[in-house]
């Protein structure tokens, strides 16, 4: 029995910086390696020890319950079970507890070589497809020429597995056993191995230097363009080594990190069945890889069948970090591709636009629009179900107040009924309580207006026709939002400087926005044009306008 420390996140930070983390500081925020692909045993339906859902590492299933059952309740809280090594502490650790796994060779990041730009090319000077051919181990590149330097091999020269054996041939075998250190060793590599050794062996003050000299004489200018825009990354580089925040090397992968258990789920399902997310399975093919190619490194393997196994780790983790940016994608059974770690984040559905910047929000609500030509330029009518719901506070308050019910409990029974005494109620309650109407995209001050809202039938909003340019809405099925201000302050606000009988000028440079278009100049050029019957005489009553 023993006790595990606390590590407690900072929560009053006022600024994010992201940036490249270092081998080190994975293993620092790690709990613990996944050694096993296993995730639950299906008997017991208890997480695999070792495993992707392991209680030790990722904390317990249950609250203050250890995996053995020998202790349970929240007076062992902090204390780690003797037994079978879980910690006894609240299930919701494993929405925030890290493991890691122990990657056999250097694995290079995917987002570095195959996006633009291509941060390791610029770092190294190559290009994209001849990095692909180090990474993918097609090729080896020379790292040092050392004695071969003399017979024409240079630094950064690309060599067939046949020149590369050849050359090892040729030197005298006490070469092979000198420091990497020392300027006469030959060295050439390929994979992750081979970029992590040219990464860490740079030296960006001199290539700044030499980068700058180039585009300063430099005559082509594609050649010049291409020379800053090395320079842009090799400066990004310079300027946070110096605080050592992130080193070059460190876009090469030793250690990988496992997110928590809970970000990941295994769902049961009727019948004895799972509901997985993707990225255990991509977690899966990383670990079975790698525990193989650490299995076939310890029985000493031949080389092309530890650098064909090399390359298929390589591939494994390509696919848990984006698997959408590779050709061949991994994919599940109705041959639909895996969903990797990048397309979590990415896109419409991910966790940044559609959980971070794209909240739900409370006293709000979403319906499409049609056209209200009895409407003032002020007013919108708003269907009487969503007025209801949206209004509910203040409907039970009143329900309350009138006497006409005596808990909230029965006035809530009262409004979602929708008996008749509520509509009476929620007329007054409108009367002096703007609502905000949206369209999306808000691109300027007018895509978002006050109306006073009007009760209709049905379940479409009503918007005045002059608004519709402000907002950028036509009738054939665009949707808005409804929001309640629910602050005086902010219905103050909007009453005096968001309702649209006030917003008749464009902001952006003084023009009326709110003018006739459409069927409306149409109808009052048909209203007001003189039809003649004969070349002389005007019908009486024509030519006249009417509103």
């Amino acid at each position: 029995m023993s006790n595990k420390k606390d590590v407690k996140v900072k929560s009053n930070f006022k600024k994010l910086r992201i940036g490249l983390s270092s081998p080190e500081v994975i293993l620092q925020r790690s709990f613990g390696e996944v050694t096993k692909p296993e995730t639950i045993n299906y008997r017991s339906y208890k997480p695999e020890m070792g495993g992707l859902f392991c209680e030790r590492i990722f904390g317990p299933v249950k609250d203050y319950e250890c995996h053995c059952g020998k202790y349970k309740r929240i007076r062992y809280k902090g204390i780690v079970c003797d037994r079978c090594g879980v910690e006894v502490t609240e299930k919701k650790v494993r929405r925030e507890r890290m493991g890691h796994i122990e990657l056999v060779v250097p694995i290079v990041h995917i987002w570095y070589f195959k996006s633009l730009p291509n941060k390791i090319g610029y770092l190294i000077g190559l290009p994209s497809k001849k990095l692909e051919m180090i990474v993918y181990y097609e090729r080896y590149i020379v790292i040092q020429a050392g004695q071969k330097e003399a017979d024409g091999v240079n630094y950064l020269d690309f060599l067939t597995e046949e020149e590369y054996l050849d050359i090892l041939d040729s030197l005298p075998k006490e070469n092979q056993y000198l420091d990497d250190n020392d300027p006469n060793k030959f060295i050439a590599k390929m994979g992750g191995e081979a970029i992590w050794d040219l990464l860490s062996r740079l030296d960006l003050d001199g290539l700044s230097f030499s980068l700058r000299h180039q585009a300063a004489n430099e005559t082509s200018q594609q050649r010049k363009n291409e020379a800053l825009k090395r320079l842009n990354v090799i400066e990004g580089f310079r300027a946070s080594k110096l605080t050592g925040e992130n080193r070059p090397e460190w876009m090469i992968l030793k250690m990988l990190p496992v997110i928590p258990p809970e970000l990941r789920p295994l769902v049961p399902l009727d019948g004895g069945r799972f509901a997985t997310s993707d990225l255990n399975d991509l977690y899966r093919r990383v670990i079975i890889r790698n525990n193989r190619l650490k299995r076939l490194m310890e029985i000493k393997a031949p080389e092309v069948i530890l650098r064909n196994e090399k390359r298929m780790l390589q591939e494994a983790v390509d696919s848990l970090l984006d698997n959408t940016r590779r050709a061949n994608a991994v994919k599940a059974n109705g041959n639909r591709p895996l969903k990797s770690l990048s397309d979590m984040l990415k896109g419409k559905q991910g966790r940044f636009r559609q959980n971070l910047l794209g909240k739900r929000v409370d006293y709000s609500g979403r319906s499409v629009i049609v056209v209200g030509p009895k409407l003032k330029l002020h007013e919108c009518g708003l269907p009487k179900g969503m007025a209801a719901e949206l209004f509910k506070p203040f409907i039970i308050r009143k329900l309350i107040e009138r006497g006409i019910v005596k808990t909230v409990k029965s006035a809530k029974k009262i409004v979602d009924k929708k008996e008749p005494v509520i509509w009476e109620i929620l007329e007054n309650i409108l009367k002096g309580h703007p609502i905000l109407l949206n369209r999306a995209p808000t691109l300027h001050r007018l895509g978002i207006q006050a109306f006073q809202p009007k009760l209709v039938e049905g379940k479409a909003i009503r918007l005045h026709p002059l608004v519709c340019t402000g907002f950028n809405a036509d009738f054939d099925g665009d949707q808005m939002a409804v929001h309640v201000p629910l602050g005086n302050a902010a219905i103050l606000e909007a009453q005096i400087l968001m309702l649209a009988s006030h917003n008749i000028l464009n902001p952006a440079n003084g023009a009326p926005i709110a003018v006739p278009s459409q069927d409306m100049v149409l109808g009052l050029y048909y209203m007001t044009k003189m039809r003649r019957t004969t070349d002389t005489e005007i019908v009486e009553g024509q030519g006249l306008t009417f509103y």
